[in-house]
This record gives C-alpha cells, sequence and structure tokens, in this order.
C-alpha cells in the first residue's frame, strides 16, 4: 500500500465539542457531521481515539467549559478503556484457543 493516501476528514477541537455534544444530546444517528465521519470509510484505533479524547479534555479544562461537558467527555475515555480491555481479552482468549 506504499504511496496510497486515504482521505481523513481531521475534525478541529471546535467540531469534535460539538459532534460530543450532540451524541451527549443523543443525537447520535441523525448527527450529519458524526455520520460523514463514519461514513468516511476511515477506522481509528482505540489508542487514537483515547488520544484524541485525552487532548479534547485537556483543551476543555484550560478553556471555560461546562463541568457536565467535561465529565461527559471523562466518560467517553472510560468507555474506550472499556472496549480496549474487552478486545484486548477477547484476543488473548481467541489465541489461547489457538495454540
Amino acid at each position: 500500500m506504499s504511496g496510497v493516501k486515504r482521505k481523513r476528514n481531521v475534525l478541529n477541537v471546535k467540531q469534535k465539542s460539538e459532534i460530543l455534544q450532540k451524541l451527549d444530546n443523543g443525537e447520535s444517528e441523525s448527527s450529519p457531521d458524526a455520520e460523514d465521519v463514519l461514513n468516511e470509510g476511515n477506522t481509528i484505533s482505540h489508542s487514537a481515539a483515547l488520544q484524541s479524547v485525552e487532548s479534547l479534555l485537556d483543551y476543555m479544562g484550560q478553556t471555560a467549559f461546562d463541568y457536565g461537558d467535561i465529565t461527559a467527555v471523562r466518560k467517553i475515555c472510560v468507555d474506550i478503556r472499556q472496549e480496549m480491555n474487552k478486545q484486548q481479552k477477547q484476543r488473548r482468549i481467541t489465541d489461547f484457543l489457538k495454540q
């Protein structure tokens, strides 16, 4: 795949924050911004997602974001970590069963 470049949507902090707010308000399926990003066919690793969300948390901590918003983003970090642990556990089981 050398030389092949994929088109990636790079969101700025404000766009990420807006999407998170829409998701927090229950607009997950109807959010056109979130749908566009997800439908691009891009996949992102859990660790990259976690790093992005943690960067967003850092930004939110430096600005005047509402405590509830910060708490919602922290919850996303917890969810990502839980999913990472779940997938890691599944890989270990699969690897064990292959032996």
